[in-house]
């Protein structure tokens, strides 16, 4: 069995750029595989808006040329709706659909590449890249918002293409996180660079169910039972929560290497916004790299107090609640 809280992971900048393509949950993923819910026509207009983008996309030209005329500016897309219609998956799906040289991240993920890089050399690291794809675009605070206006607008302008999805339109990017009044050239800036879809729908993955619910003690010891030893992690959510306090967001995925099923144990409510955000970050990781995970303890709607949920990072808490439940859902099948 796999000991979690003994892992201290690092990371060097290097290795954070190394592997920006969809995770395990969405390696599969195409534009054919993609449901539209029927009763959401922006649904179907969301796939083809992406399939024409790709198609009008510019791509770098090869060979050698003794007059090569500068590349275009790059184009924007923004797919701007709840969670659970797709996004992601969409996402996806226009990176294998895509050529040339393309990277897909979270919008925090390439925070964390900022930070580690510095602003100049993570220009320069994607400068030749042909299309970015960024997840879950959200503005928490002024220093992303300067990060992220810089950033595209050094990148798009030589050229690159931007696909970015966010639960949020980009013209209200960071209201109620922070005094964004203050910051409304900036938010402009990025707002402006995007053509916007609007995704309508609720959240696939609780169409026709109710929210799935920990798992009793004797369903987590059977789920237990048909998990490899050799690959399964078991914690404690305390502990969990103490250790994630340690290990830097962008090292969830490495501390996480090699294992294939997660059992958390006594799910408690998380009074501590700084706690509960870096476990929201986790049970993302956790979900996109497609592992099994369990948990007992108590109801989901315990877990994160209604000031959490109605407040400024409330859509974060909705999805990680959304999320838990198909993991729940799905060690339960």
């Amino acid at each position: 069995m796999i000991d979690l809280l003994s892992r201290t992971p690092t990371l060097t900048p290097e290795e954070l750029t190394a592997s920006l393509a969809p995770s395990a949950r969405f390696r599969d993923v195409r534009f054919e595989t993609y449901r539209p819910n029927p009763a959401y026509p922006s649904q179907e207009e969301a796939r083809a808006s992406l399939q024409a983008f790709l198609k009008g996309a510019q791509v770098r030209p090869g060979g050698f040329r003794l007059f090569r005329r500068a590349k275009p500016e790059g184009r924007g897309l923004y797919l701007d709706g709840g969670f659970g219609v797709g996004k992601t998956h969409l996402l996806a799906s226009t990176y294998h659909a895509a050529e040339g040289r393309r990277a897909l991240m979270s919008f925090q993920d390439l925070m964390y590449v900022i930070g580690a890089l510095g602003m100049t050399r993570a220009v320069e690291t994607f400068r030749g890249h042909d299309l970015l794809l960024i997840d879950e675009f959200e503005l928490d605070d002024p220093g992303n918002t300067h990060m992220a206006n810089t950033f595209l607008g050094q990148l798009m302008p030589a050229g690159t293409s931007v696909v970015a999805t966010s639960n949020t339109e980009p013209g209200a990017l960071g209201q109620g996180r922070f005094n964004a009044a203050d910051f409304q050239r900036q938010i402009q800036g990025i707002a402006e660079r995007f053509e916007t879809h609007r995704i309508d729908g609720p959240d696939y993955r609780q169409r026709g169910t109710t929210p799935a619910q920990p798992l009793t003690p004797e369903e987590f010891r059977a789920w237990l039972s048909r998990q490899p030893d050799a690959t399964l992690a078991v914690v404690s959510h305390r502990d969990l929560n103490r250790h994630l306090l340690e290990v830097h967001p962008s090292r969830f995925g490495r501390l996480l290497a090699g294992v294939e099923g997660l059992g958390v144990t006594d799910l408690t409510p998380m009074p501590d916004q700084n706690v509960a955000l870096r476990f929201v970050h986790f049970i993302d990781k956790l979900y996109d790299l497609g592992l099994r995970a369990a948990f007992t303890g108590v109801p989901l709607g315990q877990l994160f107090s209604e000031t959490y949920r109605h407040g400024a990072y409330a859509k974060k808490y909705s999805r990680c609640l959304s999320r838990l439940s198909e993991l729940l859902r799905e060690a339960r099948a």
